[in-house]
């Protein structure tokens, strides 16, 4: 009879475990690849210049010049000084969000006040981001990678679905200036959901 296993997920060498978070450095030219190894998980992305931290990225800025909430390839993700930092090469799930914050204690209270509290998003995001001079009052909104949060187009109402994105698809973006990156396997039961995976990450 035909071997019908199926082959083990495709893993990339760095692997951020559920509800947790990583930084790293990423150099102008260099390509990021964000992986979902496991299909349905979100993964908050925030870049800062690794020259001068206070120049981050901006939803406003990139909405403002991209003129779309719907980035995708070949779209370019701005930073509060209106310079260049991402763009994006290759979008396999092609629906993320740049409209909400990270996922907090204060989220957990808020949405899940019958689930235990947990850190989120940006506790994981905090301390991951320190050893670089980042305070947890710098942290802006992140680029949500994966999420979908579809929105009314004439009430303007919003909702959080689970991610359409599918094992092993990727968000592949170029740095257009020297970054550190934080980069998260998000925390929170609606993001992803109701569970809770590993994100991939790998530099081509």
């Amino acid at each position: 009879m035909p071997d019908t296993t199926l082959p083990p997920p495709v893993v990339p060498p760095n692997v951020i475990p559920p509800r947790s978070g990583a930084a790293f450095r990423l150099a102008r030219g260099q390509v990021l690849e964000v992986v979902d190894i496991m299909g349905t998980q979100v993964s908050d992305l925030l870049a800062f210049n690794a020259d001068d931290v206070r120049e981050v990225i901006s939803n406003g800025r990139t909405f403002d010049y991209e003129e779309t909430l719907k980035l995708t390839t070949g779209n370019t993700l701005w930073s509060n000084r209106s310079q260049p930092m991402l763009k994006l090469l290759r979008d396999d799930a092609g629906c993320h969000d740049f409209l909400l914050t990270p996922c907090s204690e204060a989220t957990f209270r808020h949405f899940y006040p019958h689930q235990p509290v947990h850190r989120g998003c940006f506790g994981n995001l905090a301390e991951a981001l320190a050893p670089y001079g980042i305070e947890p009052d710098a942290i802006p909104c992140a680029f949500n990678v994966f999420m979908n949060v579809p929105f009314d187009g004439d009430t303007g109402r919003l909702r959080v679905d689970p991610p359409r994105s599918q094992p092993g698809d990727v968000l592949q973006l170029e740095a257009q200036m020297d970054l550190v990156i934080g980069l998260t396997a998000c925390s929170a039961y609606a993001s992803n959901g109701g569970t809770f995976k590993p994100i991939g990450w790998r530099i081509v």
